[in-house]
């Protein structure tokens, strides 16, 4: 009868949906297919990540969001209300209240479009709370007590590192390097060394498969396929895991940067904290083979990947959800 509280962890990758009293009940990537001559949307989630780089000239498929932020408003609102009409969480007589993630250096322009795509897909209430916070609770830190925590949530579009304490954040960087970028890089060397063409998708089953960051970590081939340049027909070649760790080097020392310019920034006391409990990894981009090796050895501290870092976001606005009324209102717009 009543409509659920919902959280949202709105990705520039995926879209996870927390349902208050369900748990996650959604986990699909952030892509819309669209016919482009009746702007028509044909395919929402997996559906349209399966057509990406595989369209006829008159459907593409679009990542309505880029770098965590909106950079499609009208897609934003079609793909939101594609998920929740799928999950069936509007009430008889109310709209759900919901929590949305995002990364800390937004603008308010950009957090009132977010604000503004999650009540025209059917919320009533939108609070927005930053995302490397929510990582941290979902990941089982207990953010409310007066030590230092620190997080460095790595998604598809945004690395957030911040340094939380009393519930809030103390020190913050988000930076626009992330595992979209760790693709970009890929495809840029094979296309560089090897003269050959591949889409997003390879790109990112190479990160997957063969990918570290830690020189040695990991001693692996895989065989990918692509358009060869020269030739203009198809071609296959091995790259192994050494070859990308060369490729990932600058934007993995801009993540490292970014890690070290929050620690930096952090006093004294709360520094102290972190070399007891360690960094905690969350995002995709944690499961990026050696990451956590090479962040422990730049920054001399423990780092830990979260147990599932993946819906570290998602678990933490579920928590939230649950404790709304305790927490400091934060309502935008």
């Amino acid at each position: 009868m009543f409509a659920r509280d919902i959280g949202i962890d709105l990705g520039t990758a995926n879209v996870l949906i927390h349902v208050k009293g369900k748990g996650i009940v959604l986990n699909e990537p952030s892509v819309v297919a669209l016919d482009k001559n009746s702007g028509k949307v044909l395919a929402v989630g997996e559906e349209a990540r399966r057509m990406v780089g595989r369209t006829p000239g008159n459907i593409v498929a679009i990542r309505p969001l880029k770098d965590g932020v909106i950079a499609d408003f009208e897609v934003t609102e079609a793909m939101l209300k594609h998920f929740i009409n799928k999950l069936n969480v509007k009430g008889l007589f109310s709209k759900p209240r919901m929590l949305i993630c995002c990364p800390t250096n937004i603008t308010s322009v950009e957090q009132k479009a977010i604000k503004e795509a999650a009540e025209k897909s059917g919320g009533k209430n939108v609070y927005l709370e930053e995302e490397p916070k929510v990582a941290a609770i979902g990941a089982g830190m207990d953010i409310f007590q007066p030590y230092g925590n620190m997080v460095v949530d790595i998604g598809g579009g945004t690395t957030d590192v911040a340094v939380l304490s009393m519930g809030d954040i103390v020190t913050a960087s988000s930076i626009k390097m992330a595992g979209d970028k760790f693709d970009l890089e890929i495809l840029n060397y094979i296309k560089r060394e090897y003269k050959l063409l591949i889409g997003e998708r390879t790109a990112e089953d190479i990160k997957i498969n063969v990918a570290t960051v830690f020189p040695g970590a990991r001693n692996e081939e895989i065989n990918i396929r692509g358009r060869d340049m020269v030739t203009g027909l198809p071609r296959t070649i091995t790259v192994n895991s050494k070859e990308v760790e060369s490729a990932l080097r600058e934007p993995v020392a801009a993540i490292v940067q970014a890690a070290r310019s929050v620690l930096e920034r952090t006093p004294p006391e709360l520094s102290a904290d972190i070399i007891d409990r360690g960094v905690i990894l969350t995002g995709g981009g944690a499961l990026l083979n050696g990451l956590d090796q090479l962040l422990a050895e730049e920054l001399k501290v423990p780092v830990l990947v979260a147990e599932a870092p993946m819906d570290c976001v998602a678990i933490g606005t579920g928590i939230m959800l649950d404790n709304m009324d305790k927490l400091p209102r934060k309502k935008f717009g």
